[in-house]
């Protein structure tokens, strides 16, 4: 292709690089993440807001998701990948550098509404995007290996990055402040920005270049609409997502004040790290775990299925739990389910999308699940105001039960990527 880069001049030549790269960047993203992870809900009760007010910053998270997924959707697919990769970690370094004078300012809630919205902009750069830079190269090197064997490796390794940066957020804000941790994640942010600007290069795809950003965005759409919503297993599989997503930012968030109060002492900051660590080690197994899940059953979505469906019994179980060493139990199942379901769930969907409109349905099966958490979290966020953390938790597991019939939906649509297990490009859907 015309302006395509070729294997030989790039760092990515093969499938063993391509992956290499890859789990480069999700270390360094989930590393710099997840020096908040632990500690991110007390942060913001430290700054003086309610659970209703911290929960709400975080939908306004997921609305800059959904705002700005289809503009960085065609960022991506007219720029390139790697742009918009670099786009991502210069945004989130910079905001992130934001949310910590907010804290120190003890701003009002408009502030952190307005900076959360664009730290969703900086993650809508990367959603989709990387993954679809990943599929790509492994297609245009001639891997043909299972994508869920890629994608699991991908969250076990992520899961140990994920270890660390939890678990030494919390130590190190419990030694200095809750705003230590927020400078350590903008410093990797800048270290990431270095290392893909040398590494990172757009393989298998060539990017259409600059274009009216009028008809670029209308273009995203249609595409959208067509390989997205005008599908039915990717459609159903998206909608799902509405319930789950937002559960699941709420139940992670929500756990760090949660297990606090079953340990009894609230400024036990490192008991917060701790637990999201806990969830990495869980996500370690799980990923690897994940390919085994996938040869127990014929079809992907019968293990994604009864994945949601037992998470969902977790949290109902963990509304009525009062035990600090249960919850951890309880815990660490929930993050393996999810774990070792998420890489099924992504070779699914990757399978059944076309190439050259891979980046911008992924981007928006993301503004799907960020539409359905920018109502969701506010919601358990208020409930947990009136009737606690448990109640919360509880009615969490009953709203990501809706996802299930959605899931049916999918899998009865009959598409062949629910047997499928290599990493081909999907064919074109009938018209």
């Amino acid at each position: 292709m015309s302006g395509a880069t070729t294997p030989e001049t790039t760092p990515t030549s093969t499938p063993g690089r391509v992956q290499a790269v890859y789990f480069t960047l999700l270390v360094g993203n989930t590393l710099a993440a997840s020096f908040i992870w632990g500690i991110n809900t007390l942060f913001l009760l430290d700054a003086g807001l309610t659970n209703l007010e911290a929960f709400a910053a975080n939908a306004f998270f997921s609305i800059g998701m959904v705002v700005f997924e289809v503009p960085t959707g065609v960022i991506a697919d007219t720029l390139g990948r790697r742009v918009s990769y670099l786009l991502g970690t210069v945004t989130l370094a910079t905001t992130t550098a934001l949310y910590y004078l907010l804290w120190v300012w003890h701003s009002p809630f408009w502030a952190w509404a307005l900076v959360s919205v664009l730290l969703g902009l900086g993650f809508t750069f990367f959603s989709g995007a990387v993954e679809a830079w990943l599929v790509d190269a492994l297609t245009a090197t001639g891997y043909r290996g299972s994508l869920e064997q890629v994608f699991g490796r991908g969250v076990s390794i992520a899961g140990i990055a994920m270890l660390l940066g939890s678990t030494l957020g919390g130590v190190v804000a419990q030694a200095t402040d809750l705003g230590v941790p927020f400078l350590m994640r903008a410093g990797v942010l800048v270290l990431m920005f270095v290392l893909a600007a040398l590494l990172m290069r757009d393989l298998g795809f060539t990017p259409a270049g600059r274009t009216n950003p009028i008809a670029a965005t209308r273009q995203v759409l249609v595409a959208s609409v067509k390989y997205g919503l005008g599908r039915p297993g990717v459609r159903y599989m998206m909608l799902s997502a509405m319930f789950t997503t937002g559960v699941g930012f709420y139940v992670f968030y929500a756990l760090q004040p949660y297990l606090l109060e079953l340990w009894g002492d609230d400024g036990a900051y490192s008991v917060a790290g701790l637990a999201a660590g806990i969830v990495a080690g869980s996500q370690i197994i799980g990923g690897l775990v994940a390919p085994w899940l996938r040869r127990r059953f014929r079809k992907r979505t019968t293990s994604i299925i009864l994945s949601i469906s037992v998470s969902a019994g977790i949290l109902v179980v963990l509304g009525v739990n009062r035990s600090f060493w249960v919850a951890l139990a309880l815990l660490v199942l929930w993050a393996l389910i999810d774990a070792a379901a998420g890489p099924v769930r992504q070779a699914y969907l990757n399978d059944m999308i076309p190439s050259s409109q891979r980046a911008t349905v992924l981007s928006f099966d993301s503004l799907v699940g960020s539409s359905g958490a920018a109502v969701i979290q506010p919601v358990l966020g208020r409930s947990a105001d009136v009737w606690g953390y448990p109640f919360s938790l509880a009615l969490g597991g009953l709203v990501q039960a809706l996802a299930v019939p959605f899931l049916w939906l999918s899998r009865r649509s009959g598409e062949a990527a629910d047997v499928a297990t290599t990493a081909d490009s999907a064919p074109e859907p009938p018209a």
